[in-house]
């Protein structure tokens, strides 16, 4: 009817009718009124109208959280990184303890404060640290600080070595040393071979330089004089190196006799190749990214260098336990012995050499993932002593434990007899110590719960650990008692905390956020239930407005008999249809109660909400924070049940909350994109519609460490990458799917994309679209770009739910 009635308006003057004219106006007035009525009652509702154009901002629309907190050395500064007046980039801010003031600091400033990041490099009452590449100290009574070492190329790798008073550190791939007690810097072992160094050759225009101009030969030498002044080098020791090895680490013992020379020989797998096309001078160039999944592994030797007698010899690892052993898997494919000729190649992310006692504690890591040694090294000797062997034929990996990046595991000594470390034994990530005298191992932690992060005290009577034992959605902050066993609470709620404690231990500054609330900093005294105090106040005022749904934090049957965790965000008025959000990363956790790292996707879910929707964002199969079990439980099945907790979901969600099944898309970047693929391809009928963003669709092109760690080898377990890549199930799309991807995307790569899209046009498929951005790699940096691909998959949900 108002169709009709605006079309004849809008008639020639001549036949205009003016009883329809007057009948039209107040139509409209009332009509208005109704509009601005309404418009008034949603807004109390729900707040400001939810614009992509705004909430894609990121933090320029939520507000700047602080981030990166350290402590100054004296302990009266907090200094971290801020940006509540909305510039364009971060800038370095100090609270004072004393005061409780806050204000930005310079550059030139916050090098003369010293914050002192990892302190443990602490000598006789001298802090030893890393301060602009530079080594520095910092005198803890006279408040005094001297730069002792400036190196070109920066210094990194620093540790003290107690019993001999040497503070060592790398340059490069060479060890150096700072002798506490006489002072000077000497370089300890030089990567080559013992020919001796090659002096630089002068080109013809330098050397005809220092022919006409004595002023550059003076220059020389005076250089030359400054680097023998500050360098009072000896004859260094020689490592000698095969064929594409490199250092991966060296570290010095306690008494400075010996050096643990760790190095690592790459595999041969050619670098993968992308285009950029639009850059700054209009020619197309071609950038280089890390290889594909492969068959062959990096191998680690292990050396021990004797610094008094100039000798290096290598470790042999043949007494390791099952150190040959063959995976489960190979069995599907006929093979049935039990042992490989050769031994597996490891990985060694961490020496750590005991301050006094002439033994170092080795973390070591079968490449295959599937074994991880925790042994004592006796420097002397080359002797080792098992102390703790952790198996999985799926793979190991958990918090506090080594995983395929090579980062070290938690490992360390208590004192002469015991050392401590993290196991995933009991199904959960827990802590452990060992006794040299007994023998024994004793779990400290235990539950169905993860520590997640710890710290050792200074005095070495207790350990500071984040941990999810109130709820797997939650980080929360205890102390161990470490000869008692009591456990006490010092932060503990529906949030989420991140933390450090100042150098005198009785000082924390926290991160905190819950899942409305983005991070803000506080500080709070080192007490059992201790009192935050907030000191950052970062949220903007255009967030503050919105009128939030706070999602609930939900637990889903699976058909397996397990509980899956979601987010759940319901709508006051729903409208029968959903949307499922799939997290990136496989082993992230984002079903928790507090400030997710998606919360452009959070606001989009908000707006959703605001019109009816209700969004289910869930912590499928091998999400983080659930303990071993639903780690691995996509192993060689990527794609299996993973997929299968979001048609549990489907079916839970109908159910319960009367969603129409046909009404229910899904979306998700990354992984979750390759979890969106999967659901469209391999169970066509089960989602209405589908976008997946930057997802992969073939695991034989993303990289090594993070999917052999779960398919193994693409020349070993053909079977697993098949089953588990979204390429192989293309003949099933017959739903609307939107693919979005960045050119430059150097994690998986546009090619990945573009394998898929061809696929789907030699099938003749008609309900696929691609959305590619030339300038956005695997993280959106672009608001624009961000604003373009949601309005895409807002309008596709908008058509086809």
């Amino acid at each position: 009817t108002t169709k009709i009635i605006r079309k004849q308006y809008h008639a020639s003057p001549s036949k205009r009718n003016p009883l329809i004219l007057d009948f039209i106006q107040n139509s409209m007035k009332r009509n208005w009124i109704f509009s601005i009525a309404f418009i008034s009652f949603t807004s109390i509702l729900f707040g400001q109208e939810i614009k992509l154009e705004e909430i894609m901002k990121g933090e320029g629309f939520t507000g700047y959280s602080p981030r990166n907190p350290q402590w100054t050395i004296d302990g009266k500064y907090v200094v971290f990184d801020w940006n509540p007046e909305n510039k364009p980039d971060f800038v370095p801010y100090r609270y004072e303890l004393s005061t409780g003031k806050i204000t930005p600091v310079s550059k030139q400033e916050l090098l003369s404060m010293t914050p002192c990041g990892d302190y443990s490099a602490v000598y006789n009452g001298i802090f030893y640290g890393i301060e602009g590449g530079n080594l520095i100290s910092y005198n803890l009574k006279t408040k005094k600080k001297v730069v002792l070492f400036a190196a070109a190329n920066g210094i990194h790798s620093l540790q003290v070595a107690s019993q001999s008073g040497l503070v060592s550190f790398m340059i490069n791939d060479d060890l150096y040393v700072y002798d506490t007690f006489v002072g000077g810097i000497k370089q300890v072992t030089k990567v080559g071979k013992r020919n001796g160094t090659v002096k630089p050759t002068l080109s013809p225009i330098q050397q005809q330089q220092r022919e006409l101009f004595p002023y550059f030969v003076e220059q020389d030498t005076k250089r030359a004089f400054q680097k023998e002044q500050r360098l009072k080098f000896y004859t260094p020791c020689i490592i000698q190196k095969e064929e594409n090895e490199s250092v991966f680490s060296i570290t010095l013992s306690a008494s400075g006799d010996y050096a643990v020379v760790v190095l690592q020989k790459q595999a041969e797998t050619p670098l993968t190749v992308y285009g950029n096309y639009v850059t700054e001078n209009g020619a197309t160039k071609s950038e280089n990214a890390r290889p594909k999944v492969g068959n062959e592994e990096p191998s680690c030797r292990l050396g021990i260098l004797d610094l008094i007698n100039d000798s290096l010899y290598f470790v042999s690892f043949d007494g390791l336990p099952d150190i040959r052993r063959i995976p489960e898997y190979f069995k599907e494919y006929g093979r049935t012995d039990t042992s490989f000729e050769q031994n597996r190649p490891l990985a060694i992310p961490a020496v750590m050499p005991h301050e006094r006692n002439g033994k170092a504690l080795l973390d070591l890591r079968s490449y295959d993932n599937k074994d991880r040694w925790i042994v004592q090294l006796d420097l002397m000797t080359g002797k080792f002593i098992l102390i703790d062997h952790q198996h999985d034929e799926a793979w190991i990996a958990g918090p506090g434990i080594t995983e395929w990046d090579e980062s070290p595991g938690v490992l360390g000594w208590l004192d002469d007899k015991t050392c401590y470390f993290q196991s995933e034994e009991s199904g959960y990530s827990h802590l452990y110590t060992y006794s040299f005298e007994t023998k024994q191992r004793t779990a400290l932690t235990h539950g169905n719960w993860e520590v997640q992060e710890l710290q050792l005290s200074r005095d070495r009577k207790s350990f500071y650990l984040i941990a999810n034992k109130v709820h797997p959605g939650v980080k929360n902050g205890y102390r161990l008692e470490i000869a008692s066993g009591k456990l006490t609470s010092l932060f503990v709620g529906d949030f989420g905390i991140e933390w450090i404690l100042s150098p005198d231990e009785k000082t924390w500054a926290l991160r905190c956020s819950t899942p409305l609330e983005p991070w803000e900093l506080y500080v709070a005294p080192n007490t059992e239930f201790s009192k935050k105090n907030r000191i950052t106040f970062s949220q903007s005022k255009e967030y503050k407005t919105l009128k939030l749904v706070a999602p609930e934090v939900v637990e889903i049957p699976t058909r397996d008999g397990k509980v899956a965790y979601g987010r759940l965000y319901r709508p006051t008025n729903a409208n029968g249809k959903a949307v499922f959000f799939v997290h990136g990363a496989g082993y992230l956790q984002n079903a928790h109660h507090y400030w997710s790292s998606y919360h452009r996707e959070m606001l989009f879910h908000q707006k959703l909400v605001a019109e009816g929707y209700t969004v289910l964002d869930l912590d499928y199969r091998a999400s983080e924070g659930y303990g071993r079990d639903w780690r691995t439980g996509i192993y060689r099945n990527m794609g299996g049940k993973d997929l299968e907790d979001y048609l549990d979901a489907k079916e839970w969600i109908v159910k319960k909350y009367g969603i129409d099944s046909y009404k229910i898309g899904i979306y998700g970047g990354s992984y979750g994109g390759f979890i969106t693929l999967m659901g469209l391809l391999k169970t066509p009928d089960a989602f209405a519609c589908g976008a997946a963003l930057r997802s992969v669709t073939d695991w034989a092109h993303y990289n090594h460490e993070y999917t052999s760690n779960i398919l193994n080898y693409p020349g070993t377990d053909t079977l697993a990458y098949r089953r588990s890549s979204p390429i192989y199930y293309a003949e099933g799309l017959n739903k609307p799917l939107l693919m979005l991807h960045g050119v430059v995307d150097d994690n998986v790569q546009f090619q990945d994309i573009v394998r898929l899209n061809q696929r789907f046009i030699e099938l003749g498929k008609k309900t696929f679209n691609l959305s590619i951005y030339p300038t956005e790699a695997h993280g959106f940096q672009y608001t624009p770009a961000w604003v373009d691909e949601y309005r895409r998959i807002y309008e596709l949900f908008k058509t086809h739910l």
